[in-house]
């Protein structure tokens, strides 16, 4: 690992046990999360990113059948449950899409985050806890006073900062927000991004935003990884990813984002949907879909693999895989 990463993910494969058989929703990821950036994870629903998210933390249902999770240098899949407990909550934070599902409601904020703190540190008194608490909400904008009241009456923007109150508790090194704007108005989506990129600045917090809303990632991240039936397809810069677009579904996520420009024109919609990933088109997995599709694609999986000389940027795609696909087609 470079000193500015903070996880590296390798060779990550994620599965769920069903009826129907295993199935894969994270497949042979790579992906490396850079010290004090926001790297936002999109694509459609059901293409892996929350899988990916809650991996991340060892979460379940979800089992980690192969690869790597280096935390800080701290393969977390070799680790005991003991250990994972320790970081989870203490370095590596989740705010989840509906808070009032992940707070209990009889109990008090600051019983959430007295309980969250002293978890962690025993030692801790009581009363000293409650500080840490009245100082983590007072800096997320929330009265300190308020901490003794109920999930029910805080509004939703409010139950959010609350969730990035208990993930930043301990100081932790990473938050992961999985759609945490999703049930909030756009005024108070705009709000929360300010704060999102507040922490980023001021205390160095590593975040990952999971979210299908391109725009929110326009808005906020420094990277863009796009996902797509549980593989990463493209990844690059925010600035990189909307001025030179490489994978066509990318190009169809840009696309299908509302535009004041489009003239009165319908909205771009991609064709078909998500395949089933029990059963998988062969090679591409985008290309029963794809626009640009070739001969190719149809029978050879693309490498993930850069197309810029610096590697910042990389996709999935046999369009930029020139010496690849005729190597393929003349075996």
């Amino acid at each position: 690992m470079s000193n500015d990463t903070l996880y590296a993910i390798k060779d990550l494969s994620v599965e769920y046990a069903t009826r129907q058989g295993n199935v894969r929703a994270v497949d042979a990821v790579d992906l490396d999360i850079r010290r004090g950036e926001i790297l936002g994870l999109v694509g459609e629903s059901g293409c892996g990113k929350s899988t990916l998210g809650k991996a991340l933390m060892r979460m379940p249902p979800g089992k980690v059948v192969s690869g790597e999770l280096l935390f800080d240098g701290t393969d977390l899949t070799k680790i005991s449950d003991k250990q994972l407990r320790q970081i989870r909550g203490a370095r590596i934070g989740m705010v989840f899409q509906d808070p009032m599902t992940s707070l209990n409601p009889i109990q008090k904020i600051v019983d959430h985050l007295t309980e969250t703190i002293r978890t962690h540190q025993p030692k801790r008194s009581e009363a000293d806890a409650r500080l840490r608490a009245e100082e983590i909400v007072d800096r997320l904008g929330i009265r300190a006073e308020r901490i003794d009241e109920y999930p029910h009456q805080f509004s939703g923007g409010m139950r959010q900062r609350i969730m990035i109150s208990l993930a930043l508790a301990l100081r932790g090194d990473l938050v992961i927000a999985d759609e945490p704007t999703t049930a909030l108005d756009v005024i108070v989506e705009a709000q929360f991004l300010d704060l999102l990129r507040d922490l980023k600045n001021e205390l160095g917090v590593t975040i990952v935003l999971i979210t299908h809303n391109i725009g929110v990632v326009a808005e906020i991240a420094d990277r863009v990884a796009v996902m797509y039936a549980g593989k990463l397809v493209e990844l690059a810069s925010v600035h990189d990813l909307f001025d030179s677009t490489k994978h066509p579904y990318s190009k169809g996520l840009l696309r299908s984002v509302p535009n004041i420009d489009l003239d009165g024109t319908d909205l771009y919609k991609m064709s078909g949907a998500p395949p089933n990933l029990l059963a998988l088109p062969s090679g591409c997995s985008f290309h029963p879909r794809c626009p640009e599709v070739m001969d190719i694609c149809s029978k050879v999986e693309p490498p993930f693999a850069p197309v810029e000389a610096d590697g910042n940027h990389a996709t999935a795609c046999w369009l930029y895989q020139e010496q690849s696909v005729s190597v393929e087609l003349r075996s």
